[in-house]
């Protein structure tokens, strides 16, 4: 199963396209516990959805969790490089590169804090590069495999 989380109007065939409100395949509110199983999806897009989401460590926890092992989330999130991360009111999260140290497998940052933070979540970054938008938006993307 391939999820693409935060779809808007924006499905993806072959996905299950997730959201908290029309259209969408699946409903669902991702600030709450994911209804998927343990290990059980293939691939996720995350597409400017996770500045959307109220924790941090439980968004990415829950990418994790849900990911079979060596499978691949694809993360586009506006970053606080530019105005992007902050122009739209309903962000409640603000990330940049440094943000996922503390999820990365083997980085400083997360073997430091990892117990005491209550992260869970272990990625390898397979790629990352600023992604091209027409609104001339700082943002990020990111390939990120699962370390179980």
């Amino acid at each position: 199963m391939k999820l693409n989380l935060g779809c808007s109007d924006k499905h993806i065939e072959g996905y299950v396209n997730v959201d908290i409100v029309a259209p969408c395949d699946f409903g669902c509110d991702l600030n709450k516990n994911w209804p998927w199983g343990d290990s059980t999806i293939d691939h996720i897009e995350a597409i400017d959805i996770i500045e959307h989401l109220h924790n941090k460590i439980h968004t990415m926890n829950e990418l994790w969790r849900v990911l079979k092992p060596g499978c691949d989330v694809s993360v586009i999130v506006p970053t606080t490089d530019g105005r992007g991360a902050f122009q739209d009111p309903t962000h409640v999260s603000w990330w940049n590169r440094n943000s996922f140290y503390y999820f990365e497998a083997g980085n400083p940052y997360r073997e430091r804090f990892c117990t005491a933070y209550g992260i869970k979540a272990k990625f390898e970054i397979l790629d990352e590069e600023e992604a091209p938008n027409k609104y001339n938006e700082s943002k990020l993307r990111l390939i990120l495999r699962a370390v179980k």
